[in-house]
């Protein structure tokens, strides 16, 4: 069992998360002028798409789309990551963080593939799809275009994964939606968990969130929880 001396405002994974992700962010934004494109290398893409790399499993999470995206996710990381870390330690910290980036990741990918091949009418509309087309006359075309060549970014998995531990951890602590509304812990993270499953299940084309990335990194963070739980009673 852990136990912190001194609680800090900026422990060191958070600090690390917090440089890498800034500046990968930066540099994808410096090096788009000189015609190299970090989103194409480091994002994940699907199976199907010819810009799959293996390491993007792991890169992608420290992607962000623009400025908000990173603003969001880094807050968030600090503010529920910071509490955390500093009652784990760093290790068991970055170990929950990247199997709950990793757990999203899987989960996602899961998802689209199973849409995929759900898609899948002819070789010919796969072909285009890999290459970003789709046959106007066809809207599960244009669907499967999305799907395989729309890369995903960001650490947004792994930070669910983190507000469902503070949750976990400190059900009756109070949050407040827009600095006003008081809510528990526990509910906002239930409710919170239930608007990603019903948006992940509607499946609006015209949505660019990775719902079931959000909800993989919840689910992992909380089989992780009940692991360590089982084998040590006293995990945090």
């Amino acid at each position: 069992m852990y136990r912190p001396t001194s609680f800090s405002q900026l422990p060191e994974i958070i600090k690390n998360l917090l440089i890498i992700n800034g500046l990968l962010f930066f540099a994808t934004i410096t090096l788009d002028n000189f015609g190299i494109d970090l989103t194409k290398l480091l994002a994940l893409h699907q199976f199907q798409s010819p810009n799959f790399r293996p390491h993007q499993l792991i890169t992608h999470f420290f992607m962000h789309g623009d400025f908000t995206h990173l603003f969001f996710n880094m807050f968030a990381l600090w503010m529920f990551g910071k509490i955390l870390e500093n009652l784990w330690g760093a290790k068991r910290f970055l170990t929950y963080y990247m199997i709950t980036a990793l757990g999203a990741a899987a989960l996602h990918l899961a998802v689209s593939q199973f849409q995929i091949f759900q898609l899948i009418e002819n070789p010919e509309i796969l072909e285009l799809a890999k290459k970003g087309l789709y046959n106007t006359s066809n809207m599960n075309s244009l669907r499967l275009t999305q799907l395989v060549s729309t890369p995903t970014v960001g650490a947004s998995g792994a930070v669910f994964g983190i507000l469902l531990a503070f949750g976990i951890l400190f059900p009756n602590t109070l949050l407040y939606i827009y600095f006003a509304i008081p809510i528990k812990a526990k509910y906002f993270v239930m409710i919170y968990g239930a608007l990603e499953l019903y948006s992940g299940l509607s499946n609006n084309p015209a949505d660019n969130v990775a719902h079931f990335a959000h909800l993989g990194g919840m689910l992992f963070g909380y089989l992780l929880l009940k692991y360590w739980q089982k084998n040590n009673t006293q995990f945090y």
